[in-house]
């Protein structure tokens, strides 16, 4: 089994920034691909962004100039560097990683920007 603790989260004003933690442990195999996700409420989870563990990276179009994501494999975590936050960028953020032929979920993590 696989743990993720998701960190960073928080209220900021828009045009701010945030920057998201998800570090995994357990039994990791090894770890493929990580990503960020987010939610709102009565809307189906989105693919935010996404890196695999060759570093290759995939952003979203809504946050893409804004949002970066990385990944310390020594450390199995992935960041989510949030800036110039939107109040549409409000939601509930949840790190996913794939490791072996298992996907884990983190908790949660609400981020809220106002305007």
């Amino acid at each position: 089994q696989v743990q993720l603790v998701e960190s960073g989260g928080g209220l900021v004003q828009a045009g701010g920034s945030l920057r998201l933690s998800c570090a995994a442990s357990g039994s990791i195999v090894s770890i493929n691909a990580m990503g960020w996700y987010r939610q709102t409420p009565g809307k189906q989870r989105e693919l935010v962004a996404g890196i695999t563990n060759g570093g290759s990276t995939v952003h979203a179009d809504s946050v893409k100039g804004r949002f970066t994501i990385s990944r310390d494999n020594a450390k199995n975590t992935v960041y989510l560097q949030m800036s110039s936050l939107k109040p549409e960028d409000t939601a509930v953020y949840y790190c996913r990683v794939v490791s072996g032929w298992n996907a884990y979920w983190g908790q949660g993590t609400q981020v809220t920007v106002s305007s």
